[in-house]
């Protein structure tokens, strides 16, 4: 049998973070508004809903994405197909509207910090992709780094030829840390798209479902939330997660040290993220 052919038994190497919803701006609040403005700059009105299904993908495929799930407003309006001309009429104006909101939603989540640190402590190194582009990273990343977040590297949509869910982002993080096999490496995300890069890539994928877009609470929201809905937003976002291929799914990065410990236990008898 070849090495590469051997499961890999090892610790996790690396961890690769998404950002919105997952590390800062809880409930991925800073699109919403600026997809919703930058359609109604162009006559279409799109609902949060609308604006929320396909996050985690490039900004550009979002927005394809929302002119196809709104295809018959945008037609009433314009008289004809939302196209790819539209796509980037809309992106000229959703991206600094998104860079604008970005001070406003650059907190770090509760309970990042901390775990972060758990996790340093084993030597387990920070990686990032990210659905934003490098103009808004641009405004968001030194926001970051002032409150003790600096991921080793970061790999925006625009970057590569392809963004979310294809793996090339995640491959590129790979090696420009150096980190492999694959199975050594977890992607942790609020999306379904970031989850899929991560199974795409062949590492392990952490879903995250109450700070991130599918539950899409401020903190002050998600505290006042009756118990009752709580749980009902929980068991959706751990739902889609894992339709999505999730190999495990916690309330917030705060819960990320103890989901390390059980894919270290798989990975010690020789199970590979598949």
């Amino acid at each position: 049998m070849q090495d590469w052919q051997v499961p890999y038994t090892g610790p996790v190497q690396a961890v690769v973070l998404d950002w919105a919803g997952t590390v800062v701006d809880h409930g991925s609040r800073a699109p919403m508004g600026a997809f919703v403005r930058a359609f109604a700059e162009l006559g279409v009105e799109i609902s949060i809903a609308d604006a929320r299904g396909p996050m985690g993908m490039a900004k550009a495929d979002h927005i394809r994405a929302v002119g196809a799930a709104v295809a018959p407003a945008w037609r009433a309006r314009h008289g004809r197909d939302f196209s790819e001309a539209d796509v980037q009429a809309v992106f000229a104006l959703f991206e600094p509207m998104n860079v604008a909101a970005i001070k406003d939603h650059a907190a770090l989540i509760p309970g990042v910090r901390e775990a972060l640190a758990v996790l340093a402590a084993r030597v387990i190194r920070f990686g990032s992709t990210t659905g934003y582009t490098r103009p808004i990273m641009a405004e968001l990343a030194p926001l970051a780094a002032a409150q003790g977040f600096v991921p080793e590297v970061t790999v925006c949509a625009g970057d590569l030829p392809a963004g979310r869910p294809a793996p090339l982002q995640m491959w590129h993080v790979m090696a420009a840390m150096g980190i492999w096999p694959a199975a050594a490496v977890v992607k942790v995300d609020d999306t379904p798209p970031g989850i899929g890069e991560a199974r795409a890539a062949g590492c392990w994928a952490v879903g995250v479902a109450m700070t991130g877009n599918i539950a899409g609470w401020s903190v002050e929201e998600l505290a006042a939330a009756p118990a009752e809905a709580r749980e009902a937003a929980r068991l959706r976002a751990t739902a889609e997660l894992t339709a999505a291929g999730a190999h495990l799914v916690i309330d917030s990065v705060a819960d990320l040290p103890a989901a390390i410990a059980d894919i270290e236990q798989w990975l010690a008898v020789g199970e590979a993220p598949g």
